[in-house]
């Protein structure tokens, strides 16, 4: 597969997976759509264990290959820590959305854990991913929420101004914003986002931690917020499907000289 090439479908192997006209039309115009139990029960176990493993593995350092944020504990660099993250990247149902967003060029941005600590004043401010907005080419980013633990309204769940990916500017520090909502949901759950759309995770009151993976995506001609050529082992490039190749960007020249002039940015951290 040529370097920018997109994203496409080998013969016999399933890439995209349908999605209805209403889900499309809700990532459109409202910026997000949810998908209740697109995660198994077991697949959300899995996934808590290898994550609580990696916390406990990594201790004060968790999250640090990117950035670090008080009230929560963090991981960075995610698909070098498990085949389970390997397989997530290239969920059918996520990459249609993205697809939808984003169009056919598009590649892994990074994938990182984030889970509020109990009691904790956690909420982020509002924001848009990697301080983006729209350019002349159309959206650049698309991140996808998957819920390992209940959002609750007490535990720190994502909140979202829908619609606001379509006009084309960035939140101001503090901002207040009527049509604010809550998303809220079981474990299971994945939310799908034109990272456009002002967004943030809000202070967990309760005495449960809550965690959650994000799995972000961003255009082909936009650089990765890790750049996961030289942060992923070479036994795992090694080991990833064509299409986890193609996501990671690994053989994109483009992409190898976006990251030299600089890795990605946060929405909101330092």
């Amino acid at each position: 597969m040529a370097p920018g090439d997109n994203i496409r479908a080998s013969e016999g192997e399933k890439v995209f997976a349908e999605i209805t006209d209403d889900v499309a039309r809700r990532l459109r115009d409202d910026g997000f759509a949810i998908f209740p139990g697109l995660i198994s029960e077991q697949e959300v176990a899995r996934l808590k264990e290898r994550v609580e493993e990696l916390f406990a593995l990594e201790g004060e350092h968790s999250g640090s290959e990117f950035k670090q944020e008080p009230g929560t504990r963090r991981l960075a660099n995610c698909v070098d820590k498990g085949e389970i993250f390997e397989k997530a990247i290239e969920n059918p149902v996520v990459l249609e959305c993205v697809r939808t967003v984003l169009g056919r060029d598009f590649k892994l941005s990074s994938l990182n854990v984030r889970s509020a600590n109990p009691q904790s004043n956690c909420g982020q401010p509002l924001h848009a991913d990697s301080g983006a907005t729209a350019d002349e080419n159309g959206y650049s980013v698309c991140n996808s929420v998957w819920m390992l633990d209940d959002f609750t309204e007490s535990n720190g769940a994502l909140r979202v101004v829908p619609g606001s990916h379509r006009w084309g500017k960035l939140p101001e520090p503090g901002a207040k914003v009527s049509g604010e909502i809550l998303v809220t949901g079981k474990a299971g759950t994945v939310v799908v986002m034109n990272a456009h759309m002002w967004h943030g995770g809000t202070d967990n009151r309760t005495d449960a931690p809550r965690r959650a993976m994000h799995v972000y995506f961003t255009r082909g001609d936009k650089p990765q917020q890790q750049y996961q050529k030289k942060l992923v082992r070479a036994e795992v490039q090694a080991r990833l499907s064509p299409l986890g190749r193609k996501l990671l960007a690994l053989d994109d020249p483009r992409n190898d000289e976006m990251a030299e002039i600089g890795a990605g940015r946060s929405g909101f951290l330092k």
